[in-house]
């Protein structure tokens, strides 16, 4: 593997761990609020968290170049604080996360959902809080769909590309990603170099596919037992 493979290679998978890592937290707080709420509401909730998954990544990526864009009120703030994202490193991080974090929403809040409620009544009426009775209990339970819904996310932000090429551009060193190296190959005719590109994708989206399988094969073998 030549230097410059190799470092697209580490690119794009530094990119998916880092927007994993970013909706981790926010996306097992939303699951496990979408699993525990029984109101009004939660339909709209759920559609609106789910629409990365049916929404053109291209118009997934339009909305946040305008929301980066520097004369909006996020631009502005950000312009103000020095931090620059639109066209760098930081936008194909934010792109990838936007798109998978649907994956680990639902991932997520199939498996809070199948915590047995008396379980965490139990823990409570032990002299736990709320907050105690999850992570000792309700976390633990669930951790199974947690880290489906983490390994999908990651696997999503591998391939990312619609949302990533209009917020973060298709720079290459500083924001090109495999998605967007094989686009670009293919654009100029260079047909081998994508191809072997797109070798290497599906290599790592079978690594990380499998490990997913394998986990929720698991997760099912338990529920059955």
């Amino acid at each position: 593997m030549d230097e410059g493979l190799t470092g697209l290679v580490l690119f794009t998978v530094a990119v998916a761990a880092l927007s994993t890592a970013l909706i981790l937290v926010p996306g097992v707080a939303a699951a496990y609020a979408l699993a525990r709420w029984k109101g009004p509401g939660r339909g709209v909730v759920e559609t609106l968290l789910a629409l990365p998954l049916v929404l053109p990544p291209t118009a997934v990526g339009l909305v946040l170049l305008e929301l980066l864009a520097r004369d909006s009120v996020l631009g502005r703030l950000l312009d103000t604080l020095g931090v620059e994202v639109v066209f760098t490193p930081k936008a194909v991080v934010l792109a990838s996360a936007v798109m998978a974090f649907p994956l680990l929403v639902r991932s997520a809040r199939a498996g809070f959902e199948e915590v047995d409620p008396r379980l965490v009544a139990v823990a409570r009426t032990l002299g736990d809080t709320r907050t105690r009775a999850f992570f000792r209990v309700t976390l633990p339970l669930a951790w199974r769909g947690v880290l489906t819904g983490a390994l999908l996310a990651f696997s999503r932000a591998l391939g990312e590309f619609g949302a990533t090429v209009l917020v973060a551009g298709n720079i290459p060193g500083s924001t090109q990603t495999l998605s967007l190296a094989i686009f670009q190959r293919t654009q100029l005719g260079q047909d081998a170099e994508a191809l072997r590109l797109a070798g290497v994708s599906v290599v790592l989206a079978f690594g990380a596919m499998y490990v997913t399988e394998v986990v929720t094969r698991r997760r099912g073998a338990r529920g059955l037992a």
